[in-house]
């Protein structure tokens, strides 16, 4: 478990590098959700009822530590004219020709385009399930509060898996679909009743969703669990303190991959990009990060993408390697194993795989924050891909285009994203000219290096 475009491109060794999905990705929750039942509602939905005031507003009021639900209308949601299964993963290509930048690298997130889901959305389902089943509070964890620091995260939690089935269910109605409480109250979206239930029909699965922190003592962790299997992102939430820093309160994080929810959870934005070891981060992304999520207002979403290499090797036992072949929820291959491995790096070294050109993988995130309207939460998801090398190259211009970013990686860029470590970098590199010149010698190299369509 999942964190910046160019910046948290900055990416550091293959281990610590998923830190900072986490990082600028680890970001959300804070505050108070307290949806109740029917003989409560009356009482707890009046204390839990949004104001009038805008999202400005409340960012010019509030001291730190402090949120006030906003009202606020989720823009309508067009149904996509492809269900998951109909879908391809979406090509990222988050590299560009030429100097290699750190910033943020954030980008406007439409609203229609929230959640991504494709024809792997089965897979990458089966593998949360399992490691949800077997690894427990190692993949879902929600903090309570920590008095004179920060707020707990069960109503961010709560308020996660509401949100996301309202998308889920207007933009996938194929896919998902919906019961709600026969409650008037108006918790729900445009004003209806909340999400009773959630049914993913191609599985054939349905779960009952957590209204409130009094349905049942783990109602914040069941939350999150269903949360994961609705979305093939990983989930972080992170809410601010009373000091103005944000704390990593909860999250599901089931497919990180380098990462552990267990090594990071409970710290602050700053913490998590320190102990990842990001380059550059003090002096160039520190005090823009501290402001952007001070503001990120709840209208405001945000994406960014960034990518890593990841060496795999063929699965030789059974359960979770036949399962996830491709290493996508944890990189055994360069590792370890997960329990063994050590905050940022394996308790040993592990037997590496001979590097070949067919076991190297493209690993690429898209990652979008929002701010939840009733707990004030940032919300952050990680979505990963991982592309062969193989197939990546077959791309016109890819080639070449990815050498070229590559080559503009500084020393501690290049240490933060493993180059020195795994033996890739020789084999990715040769690879790449080697496809560039011919591409070249056919006449199809174009004058792509003019061409900016990021993150395609």
């Amino acid at each position: 478990m999942s964190g910046l475009h160019e910046r948290l491109d900055a990416l550091r060794s293959s281990f610590s590098s998923h830190y900072v999905y986490l990082g600028l990705g680890i970001i959300f929750l804070a505050a108070k959700l307290s949806f109740v039942f029917r003989k409560e509602s009356s009482k707890a939905l009046k204390a839990f009822s949004p104001t009038k005031a805008t999202p400005n507003e409340k960012k010019k009021e509030r001291n730190h530590g402090e949120w006030l639900p906003v009202t606020f209308k989720y823009p309508p949601v067009n149904a996509s004219p492809q269900e998951p299964a109909e879908l391809k993963p979406i090509p990222y290509r988050p590299f560009r020709h030429g100097q290699y930048h750190i910033t943020m690298g954030i980008r406007p997130m439409l609203w229609d385009e929230w959640i991504e889901l494709d024809d792997e959305f089965e897979k990458y389902h089966h593998i949360k399930d399992y490691r949800i089943r077997t690894r427990g509070d190692r993949v879902i964890r929600v903090l309570p509060e920590n008095p004179g620091v920060v707020g707990s995260g069960v109503n961010a939690a709560i308020e996660t898996v509401h949100e996301l089935s309202e998308y889920l269910a207007q933009r996938f109605p194929k896919t998902f679909s919906i019961m709600r409480h026969s409650s008037a109250s108006n918790i729900g979206w445009h004003g209806l009743p909340p999400v009773k239930s959630i049914q993913i029909e191609p599985l054939g699965v349905s779960y009952n969703l957590p209204l409130n922190v009094h349905d049942d003592k783990d109602a914040a962790v069941r939350a999150l669990e269903i949360a994961a299997l609705l979305v093939q992102d990983d989930l972080a939430l992170m809410l601010e303190g009373e000091d103005g820093r944000y704390y990593f309160q909860a999250g599901a994080i089931c497919v990180a991959g380098f990462w552990r929810l267990q090594d990071k959870i409970g710290l602050s934005l700053d913490e998590i990009h320190n102990t990842g070891n990001v380059p550059h981060y003090k002096e160039k992304l520190h005090l823009s990060m501290e402001r952007f999520f001070r503001r990120l207002a709840v209208d405001k979403p945000v994406t960014r993408n960034n990518y890593f290499f990841q060496v795999i090797k063929n699965p030789t036992s059974e359960s979770i390697e036949e399962m996830d072949p491709d290493e996508l929820a944890w990189a055994i291959s360069s590792h370890g194993t997960e329990d063994d491995f050590h905050g940022s790096h394996p308790a040993e070294q592990p037997m590496r795989p001979t590097v070949t050109t067919a076991n190297i993988r493209l690993r690429s995130e898209r990652q979008t924050l929002r701010r939840l309207p009733r707990s004030g939460a940032i919300l952050f998801g990680i979505r990963t891909y991982l592309t062969p090398i193989e197939k990546l190259a077959q791309e016109t211009g890819v080639a070449r285009r990815l050498a070229s970013s590559m080559r503009a990686w500084s020393d501690e860029v290049g240490e933060y994203k493993g180059k020195n470590g795994g033996g890739w970098w020789d084999v990715v590199m040769d690879y790449l000219d080697e496809k560039a010149d011919e591409e070249a010698w056919r006449g199809r190299d174009e004058d792509l290096q003019k061409m900016d369509n990021y993150p395609f």
